[in-house]
């Protein structure tokens, strides 16, 4: 029998259990690291008492007493006893599902049951992170077919709660990434939202980016808002945008993305499902899915969008999800600030017409919210761009977006980094493209999004004539190490910026 500890150590939603290895060899329980086990409260006449399983890690003394046994913190808040409990611990099996991810290894399609048996344990966190992986991988090695999108999605859906407005027109708007700066969600949606139209906005962190929309509006307010302060703000402004994670909407989507973040993985099955499952539990009606396309972007060429389009409108309709999927050019940053500080600062110029404001953001998020408010109904056809404009042209659009982040909680704009880089261009040319990996990569070696300043600012865009030494992009970092890390990348490779006609 042990006491219950509470370990303050963040396993990204794994379920871990600490145990003394002394205790383990004196008490001859035959427990080995990353076994699974099940912690449960010791002695009560409860027949079904208070449990939770995970994985198995051995410390040493100093940090657990004998008589302890430590859960990370999902698991303590998952097993609901408070420290100190008596309870036990025992060997567990694995989830039965596991197997049937095994089966998908090995090539053989998925059922809607298998899905449904599969995310539930995941959503329980009965799976380690091997076995989360083993599940990412099999789906992103094995093709699913596409009623297995479906069913994956439907089951992503099925996971956890849903929003619901009562409007016959909710609309949602998603970009699948890629591509740095290109932060359009934060006007698009006080576009529409000041021209009456619904618009709930939860939006990721960034996976494999320098920074997602919701670390870009985490920099001006607060974005983990609960479903009642969801529908409190919506009520009262017509839109949000916040951080999807705070909510129960497709709960397993966001535990996957923990092992599909270190991994970068993002197939595109595993996009689409996750994607489409957010806008469901959401309670979208509508949805515009921006998918740029260029050389350094997820989506190559326009034949590839083709066909991932093709499966966002095929899922779509098998979940009564009306959505349009535009592409876009691609060949470099959207806007000039790549990290959450700097990003922030361009929608901020854009909304408040500052001269300086970067035209390629403001025309990009023109374009997506014409396409909108034609997709609603809002306005008649080929009447979006004008609508759009004059909703921001207007101011309306501006106290539209600060109405919604009063709603949400204003937050003060962090200082800015305190080290900088310029650098320079290092030949005579016409800028043809900017890599956007390069340019993501640059970032986040900078630090970007864990420290929100951290990131890089562009100081030359597509189509400029440089000459050698002019200034190309500013590194931002908050440290000395981070921006050293950030300068010797770039100046190793310089295939972030390709010239040329």
């Amino acid at each position: 029998m042990f006491k219950l500890r509470q370990m303050g150590i963040d396993t990204q939603s794994e379920h871990v259990v600490f145990i003394n290895e002394r205790s383990v060899r004196d008490g001859s329980l035959g427990f080995k690291p990353l076994d699974r086990v099940r912690v449960f409260e010791a002695g009560g006449a409860d027949p079904s008492p208070r449990k939770v399983t995970g994985v198995l890690n051995f410390c040493h003394d100093g940090l657990l007493a004998m008589d302890e046994i430590g859960l990370s913190e999902s698991a303590f808040a998952d097993l609901e006893l408070p420290a100190g409990t008596a309870v036990e611990a025992t060997l567990a099996r694995s989830p039965e599902s596991v197997h049937r991810v095994r089966e998908k290894l090995r090539g053989r399609r998925l059922s809607a049951g298998d899905f449904d048996a599969i995310l539930e344990d995941v959503v329980a966190r009965r799976y380690s992170k091997p076995e989360l992986a083993m599940f990412v991988l099999a789906c992103a090695l094995q093709n699913l077919d596409l009623d297995e999108l479906v069913d994956l999605t439907r089951a992503m859906v099925g996971s956890g709660s849903t929003l619901h407005f009562d409007m016959p027109v909710v609309a949602d708007k998603h970009c699948i990434g890629g591509i740095p700066g290109n932060r359009t969600t934060l006007i698009v949606v006080p576009i529409l939202a000041s021209m009456g139209v619904t618009i709930p906005k939860t939006s990721s962190r960034a996976i494999t980016s320098p920074s997602g929309t919701a670390d870009t509006m985490a920099v001006l307010a607060d974005v983990e808002l609960r479903a009642p302060e969801i529908y409190r703000v919506v009520e009262r402004v017509g839109g949000c945008i916040t951080w999807g994670g705070a909510l129960d909407l497709a709960p397993a989507d966001d535990v996957l993305i923990t092992v599909e973040r270190p991994m970068q993985i993002d197939t595109e099955a595993q996009m689409v499902a996750s994607i489409l499952a957010k806008k469901k539990t959401a309670g979208a009606t509508h949805a515009l899915i921006d998918v740029p396309v260029g050389a350094s972007a997820k989506v190559r060429t326009h034949h590839e969008a083709e066909e991932l389009g093709r499966l966002f409108r095929h899922v779509a309709t098998a979940l009564d999800l009306d959505v349009e999927v535009v592409t876009t050019d691609a060949r470099g940053p959207i806007g000039r600030g790549v990290g959450p500080r700097l990003e922030a600062l361009d929608v901020l110029s854009v909304l408040r017409l500052e001269p300086e404001a970067p035209a390629d953001l403001r025309e990009k998020a023109l374009f997506l919210a014409a396409r909108l408010l034609e997709r609603t109904g809002t306005v008649g056809d080929a009447g979006g761009y004008r609508a759009a404009q004059e909703a921001l042209d207007s101011g309306r659009a501006s106290a539209c977006f600060e109405a919604i982040v009063d709603a949400q909680g204003r937050r003060e704009l962090p200082p800015p980094a305190r080290f900088r880089h310029r650098v320079e261009a290092g030949r005579d040319g016409r800028i043809r493209e900017f890599d956007c990996l390069g340019i993501n990569r640059i970032a986040k070696l900078a630090g970007s999004p864990a420290n929100e300043s951290a990131g890089v600012r562009m100081l030359r865009d597509v189509g400029d004539v440089v000459s050698r030494g002019e200034p190309m992009l500013e590194i931002h970092a908050q440290s000395a190490t981070q921006l050293e890390f950030a300068r010797e990348y770039v100046e190793q490779d310089e295939a972030w910026v390709r010239y040329g006609y």
